[in-house]
């Protein structure tokens, strides 16, 4: 398909989606197992940099890929390393979140069916309900792969989960975080976890449970949407910003604490082994709420 048909096609699947497409959530069964779906049945994201006509594909990424599948096709080897991230859509097919350019490869390929791993991401009408719910007025944000999650090899890590909760989630999070989620929920914190990839909502609050902790909000994909800011995730975080009065977000290695609209902030510095380092956060917090406490 030449550029200017495929710029054509994208803009007419978009075109069609209005009106008609909305994401539904897809069944445990279904995101547990990569499956094959075929190319007509997934949909371009019209939040995506790859179905904006002011950035468009990158024709010369998918030359790349294409030039990639049809060496691998013909050698008969695997087309295809990690499969395309996608959500469930009514009445049918699929909303791609990741892998525009491996789809738009395969299609001038002729590859029929690609593999995709099916998630649930939280909506505009999630994020409502969670503060409409919520009692709080402050929170505390942490990003999941960066202060969270932490390799195999990592030293100071919460017990492995064994069959079949590892199915889904595989990371191992580090010592003294399901006591530093119960020790702020208790404060009277909402707590919120962010991720710059697509990870299942479900599954992170499944994960978590399983540690006998809650999370309050799970916002993924944050890579793409600091990169496009669509009128959604502005509105997004518009409503987070007007409901708390408090956001602590904690690093690896300080605090950072955000009063009001106006945007007043402190840092506290986290000075500890990693032995020792949600000890040390929950002993800073605590401090900070009865200074404050004395106000």
């Amino acid at each position: 398909m030449a550029k200017s048909k495929f710029d054509e096609f994208i803009a007419d699947e978009i075109s069609k989606q209005k009106g008609v497409y909305i994401p539904v959530r897809a069944g445990m069964i279904e995101r547990l197992f990569v499956r094959k779906a075929k190319c007509s049945d997934l949909h371009p994201n019209a939040e995506d940099e790859f179905s904006m006509p002011a950035v468009g594909p990158s024709y010369r990424i998918i030359g790349e890929y294409e030039k990639k599948f049809r060496e691998a096709l013909h050698f008969e080897r695997r087309v295809f390393d990690e499969p395309l991230t996608v959500e469930k859509l009514r009445p049918n097919g699929y909303l791609i979140l990741n892998g525009h350019h491996r789809w738009a490869a395969a299609m001038r390929c002729n590859i029929k069916r690609v593999p995709i791993k099916i998630i649930n991401v939280a909506t505009e009408s999630d994020i409502k309900k969670i503060l409409e719910k919520s009692q709080h007025d402050k929170r505390v944000t942490l990003d999941l792969d960066e202060v969270v999650f932490r390799p195999e090899n990592y030293k100071y890590l919460e017990k492995k989960f064994i069959f079949p909760l590892n199915l889904r989630m595989k990371q191992r999070i580090r010592l003294g975080i399901p006591a530093l989620f119960y020790f702020l929920a208790k404060n009277g914190y909402d707590i919120w976890v962010y991720a710059a990839d697509y990870y299942s909502i479900d599954d992170i609050q499944k994960f978590f449970r399983a540690y006998s902790v809650h999370v309050d909000g799970i916002i993924t994909g944050v890579a793409k949407r600091d990169q496009n800011q669509t009128e959604s995730a502005l509105r997004m975080e518009k409503l987070i910003a007007n409901k708390y009065k408090k956001t602590l977000h904690i690093d690896n290695d300080l605090i950072l604490v955000t009063r009001g609209k106006a945007g007043d902030f402190d840092e506290m510095e986290i000075n500890s082994s990693e032995e020792d380092w949600a000890k040390k956060t929950i002993s800073i917090i605590e401090e900070m709420e009865k200074n404050e406490a004395k106000r």
